[in-house]
């Protein structure tokens, strides 16, 4: 069915439509000569007749019927392709996929939620996993943009800062030194603390601020890769972490966590929304990114005081 286009078919069923041969070779600017002969060699193509002609009238066969009846729904398709092209334009629909660090998670769900509440057409894949994953999947165009801490510095990049990441140290309400104001850091060498992997953002700033104590650093007891976990270690009264303020902003409002005032603190990293540098975002894309540098800060978790008790 090689001359079975689409073209073909609208013939088929402007004949149908109008009755006559004529006044469908009217509508469609073609002589009736030039319009028999096309939907002829349309019908010898198929193998089968599209019109009985008997008795001088034309009525459609069954294969003509299933003809027009495919016609329609093809061009309900085309303007509903229509509708969904003119949104993409004017970026009302589409798809993002979105990458976040896994302390991102309590931000990401956020910034997505308040951008679909202005543009509930587009849809979203949100994709949580380590720095190294993360980067991954974002070097292998397997995500349009990350919500991250650091930026990778082993391939291009287009980074800007959407808002400051604040990181506390947390204990169990009920460890001697949460109600302490202004604790220097020396005073944390003796606490065991609880830590995210080696190569992690927190592990290395952790490693940072105390690297320039005189006396030994404060040790690390247990090396979790979930935050969470971490967190349910401390209420447990493990011992300390030094942790993202934006992922204890629940269990610090409840009660289950207290921020220690410790000198320095909190120690203030940022938040970057990342992409490829040669990514060339859709429209929707776009319009993502540039409500996420507009309004994740104020999205952002939050802790009323740094001090607990």
């Amino acid at each position: 069915m090689r001359r079975l286009t689409l073209k073909q078919l609208q013939t088929v069923r402007a004949v149908a439509e109008s009755g006559t041969i004529a006044t469908a070779a009217d509508i469609l600017r073609v002589t009736p000569a030039a319009l028999t002969a096309r939907i002829k060699l349309l019908e010898s193509d198929v193998g089968l007749p599209f019109f009985d002609r008997a008795g001088g009238r034309l009525r459609l066969t069954d294969a003509g019927q299933e003809v027009v009846a495919t016609t329609v729904r093809m061009d309900m398709l085309l303007v509903e392709l229509g509708n969904t092209l003119a949104a993409l334009r004017g970026r009302h629909a589409g798809h993002v996929s979105l990458g976040a660090v896994s302390t991102a998670k309590y931000i990401a769900p956020r910034l997505i939620a308040a951008f679909s509440a202005q543009n509930p057409r587009i849809e979203f894949s949100l994709v949580i996993g380590n720095r190294q994953e993360t980067i991954r999947q974002l070097r292998d165009y397997a995500i349009d943009m990350v919500l991250m801490g650091q930026p990778p510095s082993d391939f291009p990049v287009t980074a800007q800062a959407v808002g400051s990441h604040p990181q506390v140290v947390i204990a169990s309400p009920t460890h001697p030194l949460v109600g302490r104001s202004g604790l220097p850091k020396a005073a944390l060498v003796g606490e065991d603390f609880i830590l995210r992997e080696e190569g992690s953002g927190t592990r290395t700033l952790f490693d940072a601020f105390f690297g320039d104590l005189a006396s030994a650093r404060p040790r690390v007891k247990l090396e979790i890769g979930s935050n969470e976990t971490i967190k349910q270690a401390v209420i447990a009264g493990l011992g300390l972490s030094l942790i993202s303020a934006h992922t204890v902003e629940v269990e610090v409002a409840s009660g289950l966590l207290a921020v220690l005032d410790v000198a320095g603190m909190p120690l203030m990293r940022q938040w970057f929304l990342v992409r490829r540098e040669n990514w060339t975002p859709t429209p929707v894309g776009e319009a993502f990114w540039t409500f996420a540098l507009a309004h994740a800060e104020g999205l952002m978790p939050a802790l009323s005081s740094p001090r607990a008790g």
